[in-house]
This record gives C-alpha cells, sequence and structure tokens, in this order.
C-alpha cells in the first residue's frame, strides 16, 4: 500500500523535529563555548557567535584538570566495556542456547534489576567496596560500573545470539568442535555488531555516569570529568557559563568518536546471508 503524498510530507516534518530536538542542546552548546562573556549576559541571545573566542577553552583547562579527569573516566570507561563484554558474551550465550528455568529466571531477574534506582543500591555497595579496600580508587569504581551495565548487556546479547542460527553450531559440532571453540569461531564473529553496540553502551553509561563517581571517589586526582565539571559552578550555585560549556562540549565528543567508529559494526548486518536456503 503506498504512502500518500501527505503522509509522508508529514512523516519528514516529525522526522526533521525530532532531529531539531535531538541537536538544539549540542548547538547551543557549542554556540555557548564559544561566546565572550558580554554575549554570555545579553537579553538577545544569538545562534551563532559575533565575536567567537577560545578564552572560554583556556579558561577552563585553566581552571580545572580537565585532561587528568578525562584519563581518569576513559580508564573507568574502557575497563567497564571491556570486562562486561567478556563477562556478558558467554553468559548471553549460555542463557539463549539453554532455555531452562534458571535461565528464564535470570532473564526475568535482568530485567527487574534495571528498576533498581541509584540510591537503593548504593549504601551496599559501598560496605562491599570498603571491605575490600577499593573505595576512592579508579579500580573499584570500574567494578561499579561493570555491575551496573552488566545487566543490560547481557540482555542485548541474549537477542543478538537468538538471531544466529544454531545450524552454523550444529555444522560446527558435527566437524568436532567444542563448546568453547564454536562460541569463539562460529559465534562470536557474527555477533560482532550486538558486541559493538555492547561496548558502546558500557563505554557510554560510564563515561557520563556521576552519581557513582561522586560518592565513591574522594581525591581530587582520583575524580572523573563528571564531577570535575561541577567545579565550574561556585558556592552560591552560580555557574561560569563560558568554561563550563567550553568543558562540557569537549567531554561529549569521545562519546561521539566511539560511536562514529562502532557505528558500521552497530548497523552491519553480519549475521545475514551466513546461512543460505
Amino acid at each position: 500500500m503506498r504512502t500518500r503524498p501527505a503522509a509522508r510530507a508529514g512523516q519528514y516534518a516529525a522526522l526533521l523535529a525530532y532531529l531539531i530536538f535531538l541537536a538544539f542542546p549540542f548547538l547551543w552548546l557549542l554556540s555557548t563555548a564559544f561566546k565572550p562573556p558580554r554575549e554570555l549576559g545579553s537579553l538577545h541571545p544569538t545562534w551563532i557567535p559575533r565575536h567567537p573566542t577560545l578564552a572560554n577553552f583556556r579558561q577552563a583547562f585553566e581552571e580545572q584538570p580537565l585532561l587528568h579527569a578525562a584519563l581518569n573516566s576513559l580508564l573507568a570507561a574502557i575497563g567497564a566495556a571491556v570486562v562486561a563484554v567478556l563477562i556478558a558474551t558467554p553468559m548471553a550465550y549460555v542463557m539463549a542456547r539453554h532455555r531452562t528455568r534458571l535461565a528464564r529466571a535470570a532473564s526475568g531477574w535482568v530485567v527487574v534489576s534495571q528498576a533498581f534506582p541509584f540510591v537503593l543500591i548504593i549504601i551496599p555497595l559501598f560496605l562491599v567496596l570498603k571491605r575490600l579496600r577499593l573505595i576512592d580508587s579508579l579500580a573499584g569504581l570500574t567494578l561499579v560500573y561493570v555491575v551496573w551495565s552488566l545487566p543490560f548487556a547481557l540482555w542485548m546479547l541474549v537477542g543478538y545470539v537468538r538471531a544466529v542460527p544454531a545450524e552454523l553450531e550444529e555444522a560446527a559440532a558435527v566437524d568436532g568442535a567444542g563448546r568453547l571453540r564454536t562460541l569463539v569461531s562460529v559465534t562470536a564473529p557474527l555477533l560482532a555488531p550486538g558486541i559493538a553496540a555492547t561496548a558502546l553502551f558500557a563505554f557510554v553509561t560510564a563515561w557520563n555516569e556521576f552519581f557513582f563517581a561522586l560518592v565513591l571517589l574522594k581525591s581530587p586526582g582520583n575524580q572523573t570529568l563528571p564531577v570535575v565539571l561541577t567545579h565550574f559552578i561556585g558556592a552560591e550555585g552560580v555557574a561560569d557559563l563560558g568554561p563550563l560549556a567550553a568543558a562540557a562540549f569537549l567531554a561529549t565528543l569521545p562519546s561521539l568518536v566511539v560511536f562514529a567508529l562502532l557505528q558500521r559494526r552497530i548497523t552491519g548486518g553480519l549475521i545475514a546471508g551466513a546461512v543460505k536456503s
């Protein structure tokens, strides 16, 4: 059934409005980062700075250790993404291929655990990390990020594993491959889009996370970038808007770069055509 021109125009208009809605905060942040103080306090703000300047970026780096904080965030985010994928991939394979009562109960628990708020688990986590002597350390924060992102990562990968045709694994078994060899050599390559999407989710979640880092990290040298961004807000709640916008703009770039590098893996149809009829 063909779409009428009016309906198609409405669809394109809705899509355009949605894209503008998504792009507006980023574009306004970019504009603010390049505005001098006089334009930031203007009663008639403009999209494009009349006198663009890099002073906000220079001031942001002079006032706060942004590079060191970004390195802390990067280490925690990469560690959380790698460990979460390494743990979730074999677990998802077992849950997808062995649909027992235990596997169904685990799947239900994964879904339910996503409803837990941060405040509900922060005290138990704090006590556990204190017993392990991991308070105020990037290793402890990375462990928390792995635990927090693992349920959703597992839930994502289970769907990707179920999309892999079982005939491929049966053929590998006929050739003499064991479970581990089948997972590594047959299933894992076909899961590349799912693994990339899961790693991206874990990375972005850890990179943008604020609450756990605020509670668990006390030393200035261990603080992550989202926590350091709060230092641009004074004791009276007045924000140093120019440097804050500049630092926040720089903080969004790694997520965009990671997504640009992995988007082909995410959208690629590597499973399509694996089994020929």
